[in-house]
């Protein structure tokens, strides 16, 4: 007879006893899967979080309360689960995963490794780390009421770069408010800003720094004080971005300088932010209005666009056209790109306009965000152009930020519930030796034809061509010798595009020329170079080591000089969107139905516009002759290995097969993004 310890057999339970797992994630998935462990039983166990409690977790991060706000998540999720379990031996770190201190040696002291992580960068390390430690890693991520879970083993399963992601679409909220690196970034920023100063206000879409930061100044007892300090009064008060703005009476140039400059110049306080990411430049207006940028351009071009709105109202007014259709006029000047004093006009004239909308409206009146209204998008279009300018990004046209302003999916509780017990289900089978019968599972948000929620898939093989896990990883990278310089191709290409943390290059030039070293200002006097001054050209080959991830990758240089505008490179092959080959067996696509997910700043956070369970299968819908990767979906996308925001997702390949359409039951599938 079968001997049970609760539910668990006795050895499974003895296993869970000694075994140590490391959670990467303490905010909405890792909470849940923290108390899912311990009382589990699950005895040793660390976890890792850069990110500090703000009052939006505490709607979905139970661990913690209003007097943690301004804590460590990792030491307070800690000292909430051991409430749970008293008996279990819990490290926390206040720090990132993707610090150098967390190295090979450090992944291979555990026997299974959980993610539950919010972006894609952080996601990509620890599966790098994982790999190189060969220790299975459970991946998981959740995007509003879809979620996704996936077990990762080195040689056995695809890793999560096996498959190329798409664009990302929802991001992290501290990388919104603290180190934005993207011009989508600085647009959800504006969007949020938009709410704050006259809309119905969110505390998920705060903008300002957390004043209350520990990591403020990245001094370890400093921050253990400044925790002490707010536990005493049990709460960190905060000023109400609206109430401040209406107390300035709307004052433009006030929100101005507390926007670009004020807010800007506290986050420069954070210098850990910063060592490994270009610092941003803070505005002043009185500056900028004495320098006359642009020799008064902006007023001019400031004069113009209150025109055309005015025109484009009557218009809308007074015809039957559709409030989408721009003449041409307009879509000329929507596609002009203003320079920094144009904007800082422009957001001095929208808000003016805005506060004269909101007095016109009465006491406690509210706005609503609209595309298709000339101030509202004016103010956007200024306030993110001036943001991307801080952080060092080319500015957008309206044009631009008007197409790129979309929708931030919000963190379902329940979502980040359900996905957490199946992560520990999943683990149980792998400490069992039952890796076989692990799946990649998904949770709709509706039941298909069979009425599932959740659809199980067979976990694919590694991909031949994935340049992570295959025995030698190798890319063609398309880009300009002449124009390509050294910084570029360190932060844009193996930082930002291949996720490397700090890569060493070599030209393989039969003189082993070093282009690039991880050794702090050794060859710093090479960034400002192009590739061409070192001799590098069509069919180059450069040899590029990352030690902390045990990660080579060899990179064959194409040179051409008909990138699209705006493009700096393009990786050979790369095509997110492309359809698999012809299946050979047409009754092996006839499967089940799955999506996936996907999400970048390196953070162990969770809290993120679309944040990060213990449910039994017991009539399962899998076909075992049915990969995750083959699965149909009725729209043509699958949702891949999740970026699913520790709450988010991705889009997988095109049914190629029709006659797979007809027979799959399972085809209610929603993709995300």
């Amino acid at each position: 007879m079968v001997q049970l310890v609760g539910s668990l057999r006795k050895e499974l339970a003895d296993s869970l006893y000694t075994c140590k797992v490391l959670v990467v994630g303490a905010g909405g998935i890792g909470c849940e899967l923290l108390k899912n462990l311990v009382l589990t039983g699950f005895k040793n166990i660390e976890v890792i979080d850069l990110d500090t409690i703000d009052v939006s977790n505490l709607n979905r991060q139970f661990l913690f309360q209003k007097k943690h706000v301004g804590k460590s998540k990792a030491q307070v999720a800690k000292e909430s689960v051991l409430q749970f379990c008293p008996s279990a031996n819990i490290t926390a770190y206040h720090d990132s995963i993707m610090n150098p201190d967390y190295n090979v040696e450090f992944f291979r002291k555990f026997m299974l490794v959980m993610n539950a992580l919010d972006n894609r960068a952080a996601r990509n390390h620890v599966n790098r780390m994982c790999l190189a430690a060969d220790v299975p890693l459970i991946e998981s991520g959740t995007a509003g009421y879809l979620g996704q879970v996936t077990v990762i083993k080195k040689g056995l399963t695809e890793c999560y770069e096996c498959q190329p992601k798409p664009a990302q679409k929802t991001f992290p909220g501290c990388t919104i408010r603290n180190t934005p690196s993207e011009p989508i970034h600085c647009i959800v920023w504006a969007k949020y800003l938009f709410n704050q100063l006259f809309g119905e206000e969110d505390a998920d879409q705060e903008v300002s720094p957390d004043t209350a930061d520990p990591e403020a100044a990245w001094n370890p007892e400093e921050a253990t004080a400044r925790a002490s300090a707010s536990e005493k009064d049990g709460d960190v008060k905060r000023v109400s971005t609206k109430e401040w703005a209406r107390s300035t009476g709307y004052d433009p140039i006030k929100l101005f300088n507390k926007l670009f400059k004020d807010d800007i110049m506290y986050l420069l306080t954070m210098d850990k932010l910063w060592k490994k990411r270009k610092a941003p430049t803070p505005l002043d207006w009185t500056q900028l209005e004495n320098k006359g940028e642009n020799e008064g351009k902006g007023n001019v071009f400031l004069l113009f666009i209150s025109f055309m709105n005015i025109i484009s109202l009557l218009i809308l007014n007074c015809s039957s056209a559709s409030p989408q259709e721009e003449s041409p006029a307009s879509g000329l000047k929507d596609q002009q790109v203003l320079g920094v004093w144009g904007c800082c006009q422009l957001f001095k004239h929208s808000v003016e306009t805005l506060r004269s909308e909101l007095r016109e409206k009465g006491d406690n009146a509210e706005l609503v965000w609209d595309k298709d209204d000339p101030a509202a998008m004016d103010f956007v279009t200024s306030a993110a152009n001036l943001r991307m300018h801080i952080f060092s990004m080319n500015m957008k046209s309206r044009f631009d930020v008007k197409s790129m302003a979309g929708n931030i999916i919000p963190a379902i509780a329940t979502t980040n519930a359900v996905i957490a017990g199946l992560i520990v289900l999943e683990g149980l089978k792998i400490l069992s030796g039952e890796l076989e019968s692990c799946r990649t599972i998904f949770l709709n948000k509706c039941p298909n034809v069979r009425k599932k929620l959740l659809v199980p898939c067979v976990l694919d093989p590694p991909s031949k061509n994935c340049y992570v896990c295959a025995s030698k990883p190798e890319v063609t990278v398309k880009l300009n010798v002449q124009k390509t310089t050294v910084l570029s191709l360190q932060d844009r290409i193996l930082k930002e595009r291949f996720g490397m943390v700090a890569p060493d290059v070599q030209i393989e030039d039969g003189k082993g020329t070093i282009l690039i070293s991880s050794e702090e200002g050794e060859t710093e006097a090479n960034n400002s170079k192009y590739l061409s001054d070192f001799g590098i050209r069509n069919g180059s080959r450069l040899q590029s080591d990352d030690f902390l991830q045990d990660y080579t990758l060899l990179i064959n240089v194409l040179h051409t000089e008909e990138l699209e505008r705006d493009v700096e490179f393009e990786v050979v092959g790369e095509a997110p969107d492309k359809a698999p080959p012809p299946q050979s067996n047409p009754e092996e696509v006839n499967s089940i139905t799955n999506g996936n997910k996907d999400s970048a700043q390196p953070s162990t956070s969770s809290k993120a516009p679309a944040d990060e369970d213990d449910l039994m299968i017991v009539d399962s819908d899998e076909e075992e002759g049915a990969p995750s990767s083959s699965a149909t979906v009725t729209s043509g996308t699958k949702r891949k290995h999740s970026d699913l925001d520790s709450d988010k997702s991705s889009t997988k390949r095109p049914r190629t097969d029709p006659s797979a359409a007809a027979g799959d039951e399972d085809d209610d599938i929603i993709a995300l993004d």
